[in-house]
């Protein structure tokens, strides 16, 4: 097994090659880009104005919505609200009776008391 030297002289090397493939590839990704938007008679401008239409649609800065997936939108405006309990345990635990079923009260379903023997 390598030492922790090994492994950083690898890491080392390995951004360096990464920089490299970068810089290589950059020239050509830049060219393929001009290309498209040559060929579709796409401008700066509509390119701004696309990620500012973009950042309205999400509801964030268009400068934040670049590179993020649509998966991480905008919450709930319930989540997180506190709800008031409606059962109370035997030791004091409470459960607002949404979510699953907390362990303590299936313990004492599963013993043969009922779930409404401990509403408050």
């Amino acid at each position: 097994m390598s030492n922790l030297i090994d492994i950083q002289t690898q890491i080392q090397k390995l951004q360096k090659q990464a920089s490299e493939i970068k810089s290589r590839e950059f020239d050509a990704t830049v060219r393929e880009i001009l290309a498209k938007m040559q060929a579709f008679d796409i401008s700066i401008k509509d390119l701004q104005g696309a990620t500012a239409k973009i950042g309205k649609k999400r509801g964030r800065p268009a400068s934040k919505v670049i590179g993020k997936s649509a998966a991480s939108g905008a919450k709930r405006k319930t989540a997180g609200t506190p709800v008031a309990a409606k059962y109370r345990g035997p030791n004091g635990e409470s459960w607002s009776g949404r979510g699953l079923t907390p362990r303590w009260l299936s313990t004492l379903i599963a013993q043969g008391q009922t779930k409404e023997s401990f509403a408050i």
